[in-house]
């Protein structure tokens, strides 16, 4: 099977078998989801959802964060993953949004980057998810996902997955693919037990292939 060919495959059948896909965040405004995917770093986006009502109603604007003491953002967001961190960048990030871009969530790559806390991954997501721009957010899903299927090979970094699957993917389809690829890492392809069985891209998956896990 050429790469061609399972890229294909796999595109078509996500459009079928899944043609709504977006972020499983919870959000209202620019300023909540940057916050939330901020959150969401090695922390699962149930838990980030069970922590961001109260912390948006305490701290509803990002004029709010900007103001706040880390001892009250802290408190709000104790129970995630690296909570002394993940305050101090919150703060910091309102800061400079306030004091850099009038209050408002930058629409670039290169202004997203410069706020505390951000890095590609989540400035891909926010581009993708508010924008609709043709960005990949490459989490430890869509690595793992992307490697397993066939659609990389032995890639070494994320960004190594990020450019192989924007060369491949057509562009209207990027941000909608990071989410495919995303769920389906969460919810079938999973990292120890992959759901090989049940799975509909199996026909098209090099793993399945070469554990004959799908007649040929």
């Amino acid at each position: 099977m050429t790469s061609k060919e399972r890229y294909k495959g796999v595109l078509e059948w996500f459009e079928v078998h899944m043609p709504v896909a977006d972020t499983e965040l919870h959000y209202r405004t620019p300023y909540e989801l940057l916050v939330a995917v901020m959150l969401s770093a090695q922390c699962t986006d149930k838990r980030v959802n069970m922590v961001t009502p109260a912390l948006f109603e305490a701290l509803p604007t990002v004029a709010d964060m900007a103001q706040a003491s880390q001892e009250e953002v802290l408190a709000l967001v104790k129970s995630i993953s690296y909570p002394n961190s993940k305050a101090t960048h919150l703060r910091e990030m309102a800061q400079r949004v306030i004091s850099d871009f009038d209050g408002e969530i930058p629409k670039t790559r290169e202004d997203l980057m410069t706020l505390p806390g951000v890095g590609r991954k989540t400035a891909n997501v926010i581009l993708a998810v508010l924008y609709d721009q043709p960005t990949m957010a490459v989490d430890t899903h869509v690595f793992r996902v992307s490697e397993r299927i066939g659609l990389t090979t032995r890639a070494k970094t994320p960004l190594d997955t990020e450019l192989t699957l924007t060369r491949h993917i057509p562009p209207a389809l990027i941000p909608k693919a990071h989410h495919w690829l995303i769920l389906h890492g969460r919810y079938v392809c999973l990292a120890r037990s992959p759901k090989c069985s049940s799975c509909g891209l199996a026909p098209w998956c090099r793993y399945a292939q070469k554990n004959k896990l799908v007649s040929l």
